[in-house]
């Protein structure tokens, strides 16, 4: 098993070692054919020389390998992986630390992150359990047809929807019916709110988790179809055990190694779709802090974000890969 970790982790490493190169290769790329990304720091007004000069080393675009079209700056690459080994991802355009901003909007993105874990996690596995129980019946068939509809319907579709049509009339109501400060209005508030930040990462959190659910809730039916299948399940049956405790102890269990797998696809899902969710929903966390990077050019702390959310998701994928081993032997001796 130590081996299997080891390997899986050196996998890890070089893996969040090659998503930055290429990161870093884009983000060189745009600066070479877009332009210097430091007159952004300065808004409409036109800076002089030496003020240019000085926001580039500021903010390391000083090496002339920005100005040579396909170069592809690996000194800046190399000097930066150094900072970051020491903990300095630098600063945004405002002159903030990058960890300061990613250390305030982390808990809203773990917030969030949560309810879509506990939504996606109870829909997948109840109605997924339910499909494979009575396969073939009308439950079987009406839960595999809202699974497709839900997968025909991305997250930006349903966050525009709940937002424009929903949101606003249900908010109105429930001010009018129970007042501006309760949670009936809380809930359906169409943008976030840092002092009530639980009440309005309800809905958000609860849409981001029905879009992640669907592709979980076919993968757990398909999973337990085959443990039902199994003599395992046979012999639980032909020894009268109850079928409750035949499908907790012997199918549920069974099934539970691609579930495992599926938990760390889920994660970089709903990691992609918290990026929109936060950026449309005005969430200050993760994802909206990366929305508003991308869009106001501040290339140092689009590099520290995304870095960050990389490493949580190699991270994650390695505890993936460790449980995944845990619970099939079979896999760390393969």
């Amino acid at each position: 098993m130590g081996r299997y970790i080891l390997r899986r982790s050196l996998l890890g490493v070089a893996t969040l070692l090659l998503v930055m190169f290429v990161l870093h290769l884009l983000t060189t790329f745009a600066i070479q054919i877009n332009g210097n990304p430091a007159l952004a720091f300065f808004g409409e007004r036109v800076p002089t020389a030496a003020q240019l000069a000085a926001v580039e080393t500021r903010f390391g675009l000083d090496d002339p390998c920005y100005d040579q079209t396909g170069n592809p700056c690996l000194g800046p690459f190399v000097e930066r992986l150094g900072a970051y080994a020491q903990g300095d991802f630098g600063t945004n355009l405002r002159g903030r630390e990058v960890t300061d901003i990613v250390a305030t909007a982390a808990p809203n993105t773990l917030k969030l992150f949560l309810v879509v874990t506990i939504v996606w996690f109870l829909l997948g596995m109840g109605l997924g359990t339910v499909a494979a129980r009575w396969r073939g019946r009308s439950a079987d068939h009406g839960i595999r047809l809202t699974s497709v509809l839900i997968d025909a319907f991305p997250i930006f579709v349903l966050l525009l929807v709940y937002r424009y049509v929903f949101a606003v009339p249900l908010n109105a109501w429930a001010t009018e019916t129970f007042g501006a400060d309760s949670l009936p209005a809380l809930w359906f508030r169409p943008s976030f709110d840092d002092d009530h930040s639980w009440a309005t990462l309800l809905v958000p959190g609860i849409l981001l988790g029905l879009a992640g659910s669907a592709a979980f809730i076919r993968l757990v039916r398909a999973s337990q179809l085959e443990s039902y299948a199994g003599d395992h399940v046979r012999t639980a049956r032909s020894r009268g055990l109850h079928e409750r405790h035949v499908v907790l102890h012997h199918v549920m269990r069974n099934s539970a190694v691609p579930v495992v797998t599926a938990v760390g696809l889920t994660f970089t899902e709903a990691l992609a779709g918290a990026v929109i969710t936060e950026g449309m929903m005005n969430i200050y966390g993760m994802g909206g802090v990366l929305w508003e990077a991308v869009r106001g050019t501040d290339v140092a702390l689009v590099l520290g974000v995304v870095t960050i959310l990389a490493a949580v998701t190699v991270a994650v994928m390695l505890v993936v890969d460790i449980a995944y081993a845990a619970l099939d032997p079979r896999i760390r001796y393969a």
